[in-house]
C-alpha cells in the first residue's frame, strides 16, 4: 500500500504551527477578558448638564437631574430566569411580575425598554438586585433629565424640555441656543449650558397668581391672563396664564393648560383700547381736551357706515367723559374727524399688527385691518376706535401702554434679566430699549390724567386705592363665535389695564378675564382684581403709601442663631426654615431632587431628619 504523500513532515509542521499560534491568540484574548474589570451597567461618558432656567433673584425654575431607563436585551436573558427574574424587579419597578414577563418575551428586537426615567434612588435599588442577583441581560441608560422645581409656577413662560433634552415650549425652546450644553476646553469634563435668568420675581409671581386663581374661581371663568411690567425697563416682573400645567407632570397635562395664551392668544380688547385711540386723535391734532361730542345712546355713521350703540346716554362728553364713561358714540365721532391711513398709522406704530419679538416661541402678530383689506367697510375706522375688528395680545397692550407711561416713548419688553456661563460670567446682560417716539409728552400726560378720572369716577372705580393714583381703563368685548361666525352672546372678554403711580408710572399692570359666567362687565370683576393686584405689587415693590407709618432703623441687623442651611450625608431638620433660605440649597445640592410646595416656611419634610441622604434622592418639602 502507498502511504499519501500529501501528508508531508513540513506540511505537518506549518499546520502545527498555525494552530498553536491560533491558541496563544484565543488564551490571550481570553485571558485579557477574565482579568478585565467588568463595566458597569451603563457606560460613563462626559456628563451633559444643560442651563438652568431662574429667576431675577437667581431662584431656580428648572435645573438639571440625570434620569434612567432600565433596557433588557431578550437575547441575553436565559429563557428559564426570566420569571425569576420579573419577580426581583417589579418591587423595585413598581410594574407587575407577570408584566415585565411579558416585555422581554414578546420584544420583536433585541432590545426593550422595561421602565423610563428612573430617579437615582430608584435605579440604585434596581442596580442592587441586578448585581446581587447576578441576573444577565439588564442594562440601564443613563439620560439628562430636567426637574421643575416650583411645580407649574409661571409654567408657559419656563417652558418644558423633551426626553432628548431639548426645549419644546416657553423659554426652554426659545433660549435653546443658550441653555444646551457646550463642549468644554476639557474633553473629559462636563459639557456645560449657559443659565438664563427670567426678569419675573417668583415671590411676587407666587402672591398674585393666588390672587388670580381665586379671581378665576369667583368668575368662573374659562381663562385668565395678568401681566406685571416695569414700565422704565421693559421688564416683565410677573407672566400668569391659567390654567397652567404642572411642568414635572407636563406630558399628561391638558392642551388648555399648556397654552401660552398672553404671547399666543389674539383677541378683540373691547374698550381698553379706547385710550390709544384717544392718544393718536390728538396727537394728530384732530381733537382736543376742551372739544364735546354728543352721546344719545346711539350714533349713526356718516356715508352709510351703520348705527353704533352705547350701554347709556352720556349726553355732551368729552374725551375725558369719554374714557371714563367709556362712550363708543364718543369715540365713533372722534373717529370721523381723521383719515384712514393716519389712524391706521398711529395704531401700528404702537406694535399692533407686528410681534414684539418678546423671548417666547409662536408669539402672534394679531391683525390690524387695511383700507384695502376685503373685510374693510365704512364703519370699520370707528368700531376699531373703541377697539372691535382688531386683534391684539395681552403683550401688546402692555408695550403700547409703556408710551403713555414714558412719555410718548414705548419701551420694548423682555423676558430675560441675564445670561451666565456655569462660573458665573455675565454673558448678556438686558439694557431698556426704548422706541421710536409716538406720542407727544403732552398727548401722553393727558391720556394718563383721563385714565385717573377714570378710575376717580368713572368705570375703573372699583380699581382705585386710597393712597396711590392708578390710571384705570376697562373694556368688556363680546367674543367671536367658535363655528359660525358672528359675535356669542354669552362669551365675553373682561379685561382692564392700570399704570400707576400716575404721577411718575413705574408698573403696568394688565388682567383679562375670559368667559366668565353671571357678571361680566370688566369694572364690576376685573377692577377689583387689579386693586387687590396692585396693593400687592406696591407693597412688594416698596413703593411709598401717603400716610404710611415711617421710622427710623440704625442699619445694623442682625441674622438669627443657627449659621447657614446645607445638607450634608444626613438628613437634617429643616421644620421653620424660610422658603428664601431653602432655595439657596437648589443651587449647592443640584444632585438632589427638592420639590417645595406653598410658600412661608418648612412645616412637614420628606424624608425625616436623620436619613441618609444620596445622590439623585427626592426631598419634598411642605411650607405655610
Amino acid at each position: 500500500m502507498q502511504i499519501n504523500r500529501f501528508y508531508s513532515r513540513p506540511r505537518l509542521l506549518i499546520l502545527l504551527f498555525v494552530v498553536a499560534v491560533f491558541t496563544v491568540y484565543v488564551v490571550s484574548v481570553y485571558a485579557r477578558l477574565a482579568f478585565k474589570e467588568i463595566p458597569p451597567p451603563f457606560q460613563n461618558s462626559p456628563a451633559v448638564e444643560r442651563g438652568s432656567i431662574v429667576d431675577r433673584n437667581g431662584k431656580p425654575l428648572a435645573v438639571q437631574v440625570y434620569l434612567y431607563h432600565l433596557a433588557a436585551e431578550p437575547a441575553n436573558v436565559p429563557s428559564e430566569s426570566i420569571p425569576r427574574a420579573a419577580a426581583l424587579l417589579s418591587p423595585v419597578t413598581g410594574i407587575p411580575a407577570d408584566a415585565l414577563e411579558d416585555q422581554i418575551r414578546s420584544s420583536q428586537n433585541n432590545f426593550v425598554y422595561l421602565k423610563r426615567k428612573m430617579s437615582e434612588p430608584e435605579y440604585e435599588a434596581a442596580y442592587g438586585v441586578i448585581k446581587n442577583n447576578n441576573l444577565q441581560g439588564f442594562y440601564f441608560d443613563r439620560i439628562p433629565g430636567r426637574l421643575y422645581p416650583e411645580n407649574s409656577l409661571a409654567s408657559q413662560l419656563v417652558g418644558f424640555a423633551g426626553d432628548d433634552g431639548a426645549g419644546l415650549t416657553g423659554v426652554e425652546r426659545s433660549r435653546e441656543e443658550d441653555l444646551k450644553a457646550r463642549p468644554s476646553t476639557d474633553p473629559a469634563s462636563a459639557l456645560h449650558g449657559h443659565n438664563v435668568y427670567l426678569t419675573i420675581d417668583t415671590n411676587l409671581q407666587y402672591k398674585l397668581e393666588q390672587i388670580a386663581r381665586q379671581a378665576m374661581e369667583r368668575t368662573q371663568a374659562e381663562s385668565l391672563m395678568m401681566l406685571v411690567a416695569d414700565s422704565r425697563s421693559g421688564e416683565i416682573l410677573s407672566y400668569i396664564s391659567l390654567p397652567s400645567a404642572n411642568l414635572n407632570e407636563y406630558p399628561s397635562s391638558t392642551i388648555a393648560e399648556q397654552a401660552d395664551r398672553p404671547a399666543n392668544f389674539a383677541y378683540e380688547p373691547g374698550s381698553v383700547f379706547k385710550i390709544f385711540s384717544v392718544a393718536t386723535f390728538i396727537d394728530n391734532g384732530v381733537i382736543d381736551g376742551d372739544d364735546t361730542f354728543y352721546c344719545g345712546g346711539e350714533y349713526f355713521l356718516r356715508d352709510g357706515g351703520g348705527r353704533i350703540t352705547c350701554l347709556g346716554s352720556h349726553g355732551a362728553v368729552t374725551a375725558r367723559d369719554a374714557l371714563r364713561l367709556s362712550c363708543n358714540v364718543a369715540l365713533a365721532q372722534m373717529s370721523e374727524r381723521i383719515d384712514s391711513e393716519p389712524f391706521l398709522k398711529g395704531i401700528r406704530s404702537l406694535g399692533f399688527g407686528s410681534r414684539t419679538g418678546v423671548e417666547l416661541p409662536g408669539e402672534t402678530a394679531g391683525s390690524v385691518k387695511s383700507t384695502s383689506d376685503r373685510l374693510w367697510s365704512r364703519r370699520s375706522k370707528a368700531t376699531m376706535s373703541f377697539g372691535q375688528e382688531i386683534s391684539v395680545s395681552a403683550l401688546q397692550v402692555v408695550e403700547a401702554a409703556t408710551a403713555l407711561a414714558n412719555q410718548g416713548i414705548p419701551v420694548k419688553l423682555t423676558l430675560i434679566s441675564r445670561i451666565t456661563n456655569r462660573e458665573g460670567e455675565e454673558l448678556y446682560k438686558h439694557e431698556p430699549q426704548f422706541l421710536r417716539r409716538v406720542f407727544s409728552p403732552e398727548t401722553a400726560r393727558y391720556v394718563l390724567s383721563c385714565m385717573e378720572s377714570t378710575a376717580e369716577s368713572g368705570t375703573g372705580s372699583r380699581a382705585a386705592l386710597g393712597d396711590i393714583a392708578l390710571g384705570v381703563k376697562t373694556g368688556t368685548a363680546q367674543m367671536a363665535k367658535e363655528t359660525g361666525g358672528g359675535y356669542s352672546e354669552t362669551d365675553f372678554l373682561s379685561n382692564c389695564v392700570a399704570i400707576f403711580p400716575v404721577r411718575d408710572p413705574r408698573v403696568i399692570l394688565y388682567l383679562v378675564i375670559t368667559k366668565a359666567q353671571g357678571e361680566t362687565l370688566a369694572g364690576r370683576i376685573a377692577a377689583p382684581v387689579v386693586a387687590e393686584a396692585a396693593n400687592v405689587i406696591i407693597d412688594h415693590l416698596g413703593m411709598f403709601r401717603s400716610g404710611a407709618a415711617s421710622f427710623s432703623h440704625s442699619g445694623e441687623i442682625t441674622p438669627p442663631a443657627g449659621g447657614e442651611i446645607a445638607i450634608g450625608s444626613a438628613m437634617p431638620d429643616l421644620t421653620g426654615v424660610s422658603k428664601r433660605a431653602i432655595t439657596r440649597l437648589l443651587e449647592e445640592r443640584r444632585d438632589l431632587q427638592i420639590l417645595l410646595t406653598g410658600d412661608g416656611w418648612v412645616v412637614r419634610q420628606s424624608p425625616a431628619p436623620g436619613a441618609p441622604v444620596r445622590a439623585g434622592m427626592k426631598i419634598e418639602l411642605h411650607l405655610e
